[in-house]
């Protein structure tokens, strides 16, 4: 099977592609993987052999359009952040159209489009279903909701086989330290100011190998037209999350600093993942207490790689 990754150097798509050339994703044992991301020189694969890499942005229609031909199956992560870019809607949006064009085009057997929970919004208790509307509150999840749109409208109209992905918040190692649990993670072990937001934020941990079996099992086995949701295995508060962190980092609280709330204020994010249970058989096998344990060894060990992406 051949399989392209967008935005495979990245946090997720790198922790896939590693989980793809060990053969760890069952029923896609074997297959012929290529990377197509706008980094340069992809730190997050480095050391990693038997895969392709183009270095190109999913805007560049020549270029994935070379990328996409003969492809099987192309498993969609790419995404520009809205600190990153100030054309991240452009990318997120129509890099996707661009790249769903090429797969009708090239008439790509199956296109899994990496998605979020955050394009739900926030949601005051229970959690949301794959029917729920997509409410999102900043302008990251609306581009991101818009894509997801986009790419099943290709699905309703063109017939292109589109699966949607939405999971909750992921950790692991490999992710840039400007995210939540990396950024206590460093805080902490720079023995810097831990800020801690002074809100009521809720979310659902997922581990990154989780949030990768989730996704080749929607490869491998998931239904076209349908939208799955990947949940965690502890949902928690940031001020618990910041607690359960610096207890693994050995960090007392003396360094934490509060700080208020930002524009998106109290949110609460949890997803309802029945249809990926009953439909596929996942269940996540990280507990979150071993998931954070490793992830804080691995960013101990590691500090040449995150110490220059500080801001």
């Amino acid at each position: 099977m051949n399989l392209l990754v967008t935005g495979g150097a990245g946090f997720i798509g790198s922790h896939f592609v590693r989980a793809l050339l060990s053969n760890r994703l069952p029923g896609l044992e074997g297959s012929s993987v290529t990377v197509l991301d706008r980094v340069a020189e992809p730190e997050n694969l480095a050391g990693l052999d038997g895969f392709r890499y183009v270095s190109a942005d999913i805007g560049d229609a020549p270029s994935v359009g070379s990328a996409v031909y003969d492809q099987d199956v192309i498993v969609h992560f790419a995404a520009a952040e809205q600190a990153e870019s100030g054309d991240f809607a452009a990318t997120n949006m129509m890099g996707t159209q661009v790249l769903l064009w090429a797969a009708l085009r090239h008439r790509v057997p199956r296109f899994v489009q990496v998605s979020t929970a955050e394009v739900y919004g926030s949601i005051d208790d229970g959690a949301w279903t794959e029917n729920a509307p997509a409410a999102p509150i900043t302008p990251y999840a609306a581009s991101k909701a818009g894509a997801d749109q986009m790419a099943l409208t290709y699905h309703e109209s063109h017939g292109l086989p589109v699966m949607v992905v939405r999971a909750t918040a992921t950790y692991g190692s490999h992710q840039h330290p400007s995210n939540p649990v990396p950024r206590l993670i460093t805080s902490a072990l720079d023995d810097r100011p831990v800020e801690v937001p002074d809100n009521g934020r809720v979310r659902d941990w997922l581990h990154v190998e989780d949030h990768c079996r989730a996704l080749g099992l929607v490869v491998a086995g998931g239904r076209a037209g349908e939208i799955y949701h990947v949940g965690g295995s502890l949902e928690l508060a940031h001020h618990d999350l910041a607690e359960l962190v610096l207890d693994e980092c050995g960090t007392g609280w003396s360094r934490v600093v509060a700080v208020a709330e930002d524009e998106t204020g109290d949110e609460r994010q949890v997803l309802d993942d029945f249809k990926i249970r009953h439909e596929l058989g996942w269940r996540p096998q990280v507990e979150f207490t071993s998931g954070l344990a490793d992830t804080v060894d691995w960013y101990r060990k590691n500090s040449g790689w995150w110490r220059p992406l500080l801001g």
